[in-house]
């Protein structure tokens, strides 16, 4: 099966001050689906979460139903790598394909949230600053009316990962060759970071995303709902290492990972006691092409049936729970 077969969904399946809507500016929609949408930056964003109270769990708004990464389109980049050469890396734009890719899996994503046959869905996006996940996003979200956009925040903690300098090419290329020996984790680039670098970062922007889940911070107090979807559109690296921390993967399983397809997307799906598990979406055979082990399978299986509140466990554990939960022990 090829990796991009994770970019099609299978048959079945904020920034919000109290009491006061996210203004309008935050995300210019398009009139009709067929106009792009043009964003702006959110620099007078609050803060709530500083002040965040922790509250017991039946107070607590309902959780999202989904949080849908979505890999940036084809870049020019991904064409020709001799373009960072030329232009710094934040602002390689996407190519005509790219914003097909993007328009298309704003197309899946609508399809899968209507198949919940739910009346009040909304999607709140989450974005990279680099000018090829803004302008993934401008395409995807032409799939949605403005009625249907509950906001959008730019995130420079979903950026990609700084490989340093570019310019020279050949140099590049060799400091890629030693990473691969090293280990693609915790070699980092001259001038730039390593992969634990950005899980540095990640874990700060994972902490801030559940404080905005824990607030509500996506709908108003009285119309809040637990069909909102979030999408966090990003680059390959950076939503691995969101993958890992979220599920607290190793080291050594987070580089068997690999990057799923330009314009593609892993959805993280509220599971039957409210965690997100991947396997609400995806099959484990889809799981598997982008380098999920059985273990990592078997905690995706716990995930299903596990509550928030629920300490984790480890992967044999995991196991002895799926088959409890099937022998009804």
């Amino acid at each position: 099966m090829a990796i991009h077969s994770l970019t099609t969904p299978p048959a079945s399946s904020l920034l919000f001050p109290p009491r006061k809507l996210i203004k309008s500016s935050f995300i210019q929609c398009c009139k009709t689906q067929d106009e792009s949408i043009e964003l702006s930056t959110n620099g007078k964003a609050s803060f709530p979460e500083k002040s965040l109270q922790k509250q017991p769990s039946s107070n607590l708004p309902p959780r999202p139903r989904r949080i849908i990464l979505v890999r940036h389109g084809q870049s020019q980049g991904n064409v020709d790598e001799s373009v960072y050469t030329r232009i710094a890396d934040p602002k390689i734009a996407l190519t005509e394909k790219g914003k097909a890719q993007a328009e298309e899996c704003g197309k899946r994503i609508r399809e899968m949230i209507e198949k919940d046959e739910a009346d009040d869905w909304k999607v709140y996006f989450y974005v990279s600053p680099y000018k090829r996940t803004r302008e993934t996003l401008q395409n995807l979200a032409r799939a949605f009316e403005r009625s249907r956009i509950a906001g959008m925040r730019e995130e420079p903690r979903l950026r990609e990962q700084d490989f340093g300098n570019f310019q020279d090419r050949e140099r590049m290329r060799a400091e890629k060759a030693i990473r691969m020996l090293y280990g693609r984790f915790f070699f980092r680039f001259p001038n730039g970071e390593s992969a634990a670098d950005v899980y540095d970062r990640i874990t700060g922007f994972r902490e801030t995303l559940r404080a905005d889940i824990d607030i509500g911070r996506f709908q108003p107090p009285g119309e809040q709902s637990p069909n909102m979807n979030l999408v966090i559109v990003s680059h390959g690296l950076t939503l691995r290492v969101f993958l890992m921390r979220w599920y607290k993967w190793t080291v050594e399983q987070y580089e068997k990972l690999h990057n799923f397809g330009n314009g593609g997307m892993v959805v993280m799906e509220r599971g039957f006691g409210g965690r997100y598990s991947l396997l609400m979406h995806h099959t484990e055979e889809e799981l598997k092409e982008i380098g999920l082990t059985d273990e990592m399978l078997m905690d995706q299986e716990w995930q299903k049936f596990a509550r928030p509140d629920v300490e984790e466990v480890d992967p044999c554990q995991a196991d002895w729970n799926r088959k409890a939960l099937i022998s009804g022990v």
